[in-house]
């Protein structure tokens, strides 16, 4: 199969010169070309942009191959997440490598900032001498205020605790452990801005974000406080902030981006007093261009080739570390969701996963794989660990997981319970040995069984009596299906009807055979499952 990679901004080439060299990849350039990405989209299983390409819910819907969008860089607003979440489409970013090169830039403006530097140039240029007119302020001894101790803010810290400033940090997300680890104290956020000599923001945009920095919070702040942002333009409301310098509220500021880019010729803040403005310039050195090309190239290299999309973050709560070395539990979990709903029938109600093992990372993805399972075998569509929950969500499946130690005997066992109507059908696979292996089926309701977890699995419920086996391996081979393995349980106590086969074929057998098989006096019932993983 040939990988399309489709390019709708400038990508520095390390990166893609790697998609280039990788067999079976085609990269398509269609940066600052319209026509080019309309016509290749259809085709296309990943799109790569920066911050300039808006995809648009109806982007999304135009590339019907699609799988993977990757943001060569860290935010991801200019991405319809919802609709590439319910596509089951990963949306991958870059957030480590512009780290140093965004610090960095928030630092220099900091500096430029409190030490008047674009003022004192603009007046040598016009020929002046003015020692005076631009006092500055020393930032030792100092507090800055962090606001989102990301991979960025946890950088600056560094930074500003050698040059000898106190840290406080407001990130709602961030441990106390992690905090002494970084040397910052943890403050709520407006304690921070009042207690603040410098506030920095770097979080993300979200509603709860967006507009953080009103006329309430700037009130809050010393009058001779400055502002940095280098992270989105919507934290901060454009407005309370001119009026802020225009009053003298806040000393100054310094901003890197904004709500609309590029920054209108006439907006107000080009003219507002004290106020730093560079053009989205944070992650604008050569080395932090080629690490972010080099970083999303290989994460849709990878999300392409192996199904690793741990890192998407349209997934909550998932590594991609994790996925990677979890990947022989979550296929084995798909295919015991995807048998566990195929034996339910009917219309799928509740679903319930139940990891054992010694992961601590395992529960989560463990549960998508599995949900992901259940929805693919009951038509749903394309569902991967993206859309699982989404998808479920709408139908209006329950869903629960619960971890715990494995089944006797094993080390790793994943089992899944579906309720459909008035029938409950559980199924427990098992990893055992050779982790290239696909698992075994392990249980079936309350029968003991051992297959492996994979090809065409044919489950025949039956009548615990003389002559079954016989007579089903006799109308299997009179229609040349050869058998993988065969397993025939039964209840150690009960009813006479209560046995059951779990019989692997080397292919799904057509429909008059199945007949067959259910005109047996002694069947009560024939499912057939298909256990191969579809990412």
């Amino acid at each position: 199969m040939t990988y399309v990679v489709l390019v709708a901004d400038k990508v520095a080439a390390a990166g893609l010169d790697v998609l280039r060299g990788t067999a079976g990849f085609e990269v398509i350039d269609a940066a600052e070309d319209v026509d080019t990405l309309r016509r290749e989209l259809p085709r296309a299983h990943a799109l790569l942009v920066r911050s300039d390409t808006q995809v648009t819910a109806e982007l999304i819907e135009a590339a019907s191959e699609l799988k993977v969008i990757g943001r060569a860089g860290i935010g991801v607003d200019n991405i319809h997440i919802p609709t590439a979440t319910q596509r089951g489409i990963a949306v991958l970013n870059a957030p480590g490598a512009n780290t140093v090169s965004a610090a960095e830039h928030a630092v220099a403006l900091l500096f430029s900032l409190v030490r008047r530097v674009p003022w004192a140039t603009d007046s040598m240029r016009r020929g002046e001498w003015d020692r005076k007119a631009f006092p500055g302020m020393e930032l030792r001894g100092k507090t800055l205020g962090i606001v989102g101790l990301g991979r960025i803010g946890a950088h600056i810290s560094g930074i500003a605790r050698a040059i000898g400033m106190h840290v406080l940090a407001h990130d709602p997300y961030l441990s106390e452990k992690r905090a002494g680890a970084l040397g910052v104290e943890l403050t709520p956020l407006d304690d921070l801005l009042a207690g603040s000599d410098v506030v920095t923001l770097h979080m993300p945009l979200d509603e709860k974000t967006r507009h953080i920095m009103d006329g309430r919070r700037f009130s809050l702040m010393k009058s001779t406080a400055v502002l940095i942002n280098t992270a989105r333009g919507e934290l901060i409301d454009d407005t309370a902030l001119i009026e802020a310098l225009e009053s003298g509220a806040i000393a100054g500021a310094a901003v890197d981006v904004y709500a609309e880019e590029p920054l209108p010729a006439d907006s107000r803040l080009r003219h507002a007093p004290n106020l730093v403005l560079t053009p989205h310039l944070a992650a604008s050195t050569k080395e932090a261009q080629a690490r972010v090309s080099l970083e999303i190239c290989a994460a849709v290299r990878d999300a392409l080739v192996t199904g690793d999309v741990g890192g998407a973050v349209n997934i909550t709560g998932v590594s991609s570390e994790a996925v990677a070395r979890l990947r022989p539990l979550l296929n084995l979990a798909r295919r015991v969701g995807g048998l566990a709903a195929t034996l339910a029938g009917g219309r799928v109600e509740a679903v319930e996963v139940l990891y054992g093992g010694s992961d601590e990372d395992a529960p989560r993805p463990a549960k998508l794989a599995a949900v992901a399972g259940v929805l693919s075998s009951i038509g749903v569509g394309r569902v991967t660990l993206v859309n699982a929950t989404t998808l479920a969500e709408e139908r209006s499946i329950a869903l629960s997981r619960r971890a715990g130690g494995p089944v006797g005997g094993f080390q790793t066992t994943i089992g899944v319970v579906v309720r459909a109507g008035d029938r409950t059908t559980s199924v427990v696979g098992a990893l055992v040995g050779d982790e290239r292996l696909p698992g075994r089926i392990i249980r079936i309701d309350d029968f003991v069984i051992d297959v492996p977890a994979e090809g065409c699995l044919l489950v025949l419920r039956n009548r615990d009596v003389p002559g079954v086996v016989g007579r089903v391996g006799m109308i299997l081979g009179d229609a040349a299906t050869n058998i993988g393995s065969y397993h025939q349980s039964r209840r150690r106590t009960g009813p006479p009807d209560g046995a059951l086969a779990a019989i692997v074929v080397d292919q799904r057998p057509p429909p008059e055979v199945i007949a067959r098989l259910e005109s047996l006096p002694e069947v009560t019932e024939v499912r057939v499952a298909a256990l191969d993983v579809d990412r």
